[in-house]
Formats: structure tokens, C-alpha cells, sequence
């Protein structure tokens, strides 16, 4: 088994390094000293357009999409150990390089099940960094990790389509540049196949009933970066026909084929929160002493460094396997793999980040250091896309069918 990253990705690593350390780490204090001036706190720091333009000219713009056509043409195994990166800086590296959620998700399901027009209207602008989008699927009413629970309504009427619901936790909806929403709702609720009941929509923001009411909190965060986290309100929304994806009752299988993708992007870039939160830890217990010698002397402190790092590699290697099954047998046939990712990857660097912040004190829950804010990011990714114990259910069941 070769474990070595090919020519390009090797190629691709350098160049994404090296325009992390000159760019993306010292506009992380400019981009927070730029946004406290901002007249919309989800207005984009002015540095953050320029690490987009310098990105687009080093060739580091849309990796993630691996359709040559649309993006950098890059495997799945070729673009983890770039998606790590990036995760060292989650606020600004994915976003400076056109790779963040959700926008990267909506581009992939846009490139996989839109139709020409769809693309021309959509793709186009959210590929070249003109436009942002979101993704309107969890709802507070019901329990949405159950996707068949959704009760938004598309209904048919005349040429067009009218969505009546409420959506909350649509990431990306507070973004002054967010121009349209992918909608998850029903257009046959009574229909014998729970799984053939949901349709995906199109629908432009300033569309009119669509109201995005307010910005929804994570652990006391507003995720500025990523253009918000919203509550919005769909009603009587009416948009053409031809804002379809796919055929009615496609929806289900649209949503899973939407989110294998994005759950191995979020584990990509977990790891590198973990690389970072293992840095800080490290530099932190070289350069501080409590009770007579430095943290780094201290057996409880070296054994988190030294947990740290195994658990790191073995996410690592987890994570590898999975993005070259997901290459080699298609994502269903890496479905096992893909939601172990999702359930260990998660928890794993909750814990690591959790060690960091308490080797830095008081600092580590600070505004001063990236730990608050990376800690909360992991913990939130242990319900987004799927919470851990649905994985946990539908990946027992698979083992057990061989028992049975």
C-alpha cells in the first residue's frame, strides 16, 4: 500500500503552505480588526477579497469540485490533505479559496443534477466568487435528522411552484452576497414512499414571501465568515417551473448525494483544526511554567500532546481510506467508512480541541486565541449533517445484517 501523496498533490501542498503562512495567518488579525469597522457585521473584511484574488492567481481556487469542467479536477484522495490545510484557518482559508460550505456542496449538487439553464443562472456565478447561496433543509418543528420528517410544502401550481415552511440553521443565509437558496420540501406528503416524497427547489433570496428573519447563534457565535447561520420563513414563495432540480420526489436521493461529499470535507478540514489546536498546545507548553517547571514538563500535559498526536494520524489515515474508496467504488460503496469518519473524526478533535483551551487557561476561552471558536466549530459537527447517533444506527445495522 502506497502511502506517499502524488506528484500534483504534493505540488498543490507546497503552493496552499506557502499561501497560508504569507496571506492567510496574518490576515487573521487584520480580517477581526477590518470587521469591528464594518457598517454589517456580515459584510467580508476588505483583506478577505484580496486573499480571493491572490488565490485565483496562484491556480488555489476551486479545488474541491472534482469535474474537471467546473473545477480543479482533483480526486477526492488528492484533495484531502489540501481540505487538512485549509482547516488550520476554517474562517478565511476555505472561503479564500472558493471551498467553503455551503456553497461547495450546492455547486456539486448544481453540477451533478442541474440542468444547462440551472448552471448558466447558478453555477456560473457561485464557481467564479460573484455570488453566495444556502441550503434550506433543517427545520425546528420537527426532528431533521429524520429527512423524511420535513414539513415545508412545494406545491404545483399553474407553471410555477409555491413553497410554504420554516427553515432554520441555513447556513450562509445572512451573507450580503447569498443570492439564492436550495429548498428541501415536499411536493407529494402523502405519497407511499417516505423517500420519494421530497423535491429540491431553487429559489432566489429576493424572492417575494421569502423572509430571512434572524441569525441563529452557535455556542454564542454568529459565524460571520460563513455568512450566518438563519431562520427563514417561506410563504406562499412562488418561483418558476423550471427552478426544479431534477424531477419531483428527487429530492431525497439529490440530499444524499449532496451530503457524502460534504461529511468527508468537514472531516478533512477537522483534522486540520486538530494540526492547529496541537500547535497551540505545544507552543503554549514550552513557553509557560507552573509550579516550578514548564507545562511541557508536566506528565498530564504531555500525555494530551502525546494522545493528540495518535489520535491525529489515525483520523488521518481513516479519513485517506475513505476519500479513495469514495474514488474508487463510488460514495455508496465507501458508506461504511464515510459515516465512521463522521462519528470519530468529530468527537475525537472536540477532545483535542477540549485539551488545548485547558492548557492555555483563561486565554483558551478568550477572543485572543482560535480555540473558543474552533472547539464550538467541532462540537457543532457532531449534529450537522447527520448527528453522531444516526450514523451510529444505520452503521450497526450494517454490520449486523451479516449476523442475521
Amino acid at each position: 500500500m502506497d502511502f506517499a501523496y502524488d506528484a500534483r498533490t504534493e505540488e498543490l501542498r507546497g503552493k496552499l503552505l506557502a499561501f497560508m503562512d504569507a496571506h492567510v495567518y496574518p490576515a487573521e488579525a487584520v480580517a477581526e480588526e477590518q470587521r469591528a469597522a464594518l457598517a454589517s457585521p456580515w459584510d467580508e473584511p476588505p483583506v478577505v477579497a484580496g486573499l480571493k484574488a491572490e488565490a485565483r492567481r496562484q491556480g488555489l481556487w476551486n479545488l474541491f469540485l472534482p469535474d474537471e469542467e467546473y473545477g480543479a479536477g482533483l480526486t477526492n484522495l488528492q484533495y484531502a490533505p489540501l481540505a487538512e490545510i485549509t482547516g488550520r484557518s476554517p474562517q478565511l482559508a476555505p472561503t479564500a479559496l472558493n471551498c467553503a460550505a455551503p456553497d461547495t456542496g450546492n455547486m456539486e449538487l448544481l453540477a451533478q443534477f442541474g440542468d444547462e439553464a440551472q448552471k448558466k443562472r447558478w453555477l456560473e456565478p457561485l464557481l467564479a466568487g460573484g455570488i453566495r447561496s444556502a441550503f434550506a433543509m433543517t427545520e425546528p418543528e420537527v426532528a431533521s435528522s429524520d429527512a423524511t420528517n420535513i414539513e415545508t410544502r412545494i406545491r404545483r401550481d399553474g407553471d410555477a411552484y409555491v413553497v410554504d415552511g420554516r427553515k432554520w440553521y441555513i447556513s450562509g443565509a445572512m451573507h450580503p452576497d447569498c443570492e439564492i437558496f436550495i429548498v428541501m420540501g415536499k411536493t407529494d406528503p402523502d405519497g407511499a414512499d417516505v423517500r420519494r416524497q421530497q423535491s429540491m427547489l431553487l429559489v432566489p433570496r429576493d424572492t417575494p414571501g421569502v423572509t430571512v428573519r434572524r441569525a441563529m447563534r452557535v455556542y454564542g457565535y454568529e459565524d460571520h465568515y460563513h455568512g450566518g447561520h438563519a431562520e427563514v420563513l417561506f410563504e406562499d414563495a412562488r418561483v418558476p417551473a423550471s427552478h426544479l432540480i431534477g424531477g419531483e420526489g428527487d429530492g431525497f436521493a439529490i440530499a444524499q448525494a449532496r451530503l457524502g461529499p460534504g461529511r468527508i470535507h468537514h472531516c478533512m478540514r477537522l483534522i486540520g483544526m486538530a494540526e492547529r489546536a496541537l500547535e497551540l498546545t505545544c507552543r503554549r507548553a514550552v513557553s509557560r511554567t507552573a509550579f516550578g517547571k514548564a507545562l511541557a514538563q508536566q506528565g498530564v500535559v504531555q500525555n494530551w500532546i502525546a494522545d493528540a498526536r495518535v489520535t491525529i494520524e489515525q483520523l488521518r489515515l481513516l479519513v485517506l481510506k475513505t476519500a479513495w474508496l469514495m474514488d474508487t467504488v463510488g460514495n455508496k460503496g465507501a458508506h461504511t467508512e464515510i459515516q465512521a469518519i463522521k462519528i470519530a473524526t468529530p468527537r475525537a478533535v472536540v477532545d483535542i480541541v477540549d485539551k488545548a483551551v485547558q492548557a492555555h487557561g483563561a486565554g483558551g476561552v478568550s477572543q485572543d486565541f482560535p480555540l473558543a471558536e474552533l472547539w464550538a466549530a467541532a462540537r457543532t459537527l457532531r449534529l450537522a449533517d447527520g448527528p453522531d447517533e444516526v450514523h451510529q444506527r444505520s452503521l450497526a445495522r450494517r454490520e449486523l445484517k451479516r449476523y442475521l
